[in-house]
């Protein structure tokens, strides 16, 4: 698929941020919009961006009208998600893919927001960002908006570097993100599609065994088989302490490596403490030997 490439930002821009799942805490978004602030940018949000309904920030409806609201909005340049945890499946049937395509707003989230990124990308090619949310309670670090500021500037970024297992170079578009919300968008209108592809995964909060579990149902789709090579980020807290052996990052290296692809964990993307961006749907490139993960063009460009 070709990309549609996000506007690339230009200076003092302005943010957007929206909580298109779980419900945020006060402290977390004033923590985080200080931190972007900080960055250089401006940051903007809805009266009600702290709604509550049940654990959603606000009901479907809210959560849906505020993304659509920002996407027209052309005093704001891009949207950045607040938090994740569930709901924007949700929201999806709400929003007009034409609008989000015309704008070409680069959109920033990771964890739940992996939802929205692979919806972009179906329906349109649009490029997302794959980056830091508030889920952290002091917000975003200085490298994680460093990073963040010259993937939306459209401007180089440096190659992230993890550990190979399998080794190997394969070049393909980079999608994924959290790996159970990839296995569930199987037989969805906005499915993942590996072919010929680099497939990104973290994880937060899943045993072993049930990574395995999505990993299989993804062969079993055959999206491993499709895929040129596997990067793997951050696997936080996925322990199971009944069962301490084989743990999370043993499950992927045995699952993935099976392929015979290059392979490279350990990857400063996901729920760890470092959390650097990637635009989700360009070309990078992968190499199992030195355990690098470049991207290859920028996911903003101008114009």
């Amino acid at each position: 698929m070709r990309p549609l490439f996000a506007r690339a930002l230009g200076p003092h821009p302005t943010l957007a941020i929206v909580a298109p799942g779980f419900a945020i805490a006060p402290e977390r978004l004033e923590a985080g919009a200080a931190r972007l602030r900080a960055a250089g940018f401006e940051t903007v949000w809805r009266d009600d961006l702290l709604a509550v309904d049940g654990y959603f920030a606000g009901d479907d409806a809210r959560r849906a009208d505020e993304l659509m609201q920002w996407v027209r909005d052309p005093q704001v340049d891009a949207l950045f998600c607040a938090r994740g945890g569930y709901g924007v499946a949700r929201v999806l049937p709400k929003l007009d893919a034409e609008i989000f395509a015309r704008a070409r707003k680069p959109l920033v989230g990771f964890s739940d927001a992996t939802g929205l990124l692979l919806w972009q990308r179906a329906t349109s090619g649009l490029v997302g960002f794959h980056g830091p949310m508030f889920n952290r309670a002091d917000g975003p670090t200085e490298p994680e908006c460093e990073r963040l500021a010259r993937a939306l500037r459209g401007e180089p970024l440096a190659p992230l570097q993890g550990r190979g297992l399998h080794s190997g170079r394969a070049s393909g578009a980079l999608v994924g993100g959290s790996l159970t919300l990839l296995a569930n968008s199987l037989g969805t209108r906005f499915e993942l599609d590996t072919r010929d592809a680099l497939l990104l995964i973290e994880e937060v909060g899943e045993k072993p065994y049930a990574i395995d579990r999505q990993l299989q149902h993804l062969h079993a789709a055959g999206k491993l088989e499709a895929a040129a090579g596997f990067a793997v980020g951050a696997l936080v807290a996925c322990d199971d302490p009944r069962h301490p052996a084989p743990d999370a990052e043993a499950v992927v290296a045995h699952a993935l490596g099976a392929f015979g692809k290059p392979l490279v964990t350990g990857l400063p993307f996901g729920h760890g403490s470092l959390n650097l961006s990637w635009p989700f749907g360009v070309t990078g490139r992968l190499d199992g030997e030195a355990g690098t993960l470049e991207v290859l063009e920028p996911g903003a460009r101008a114009g």
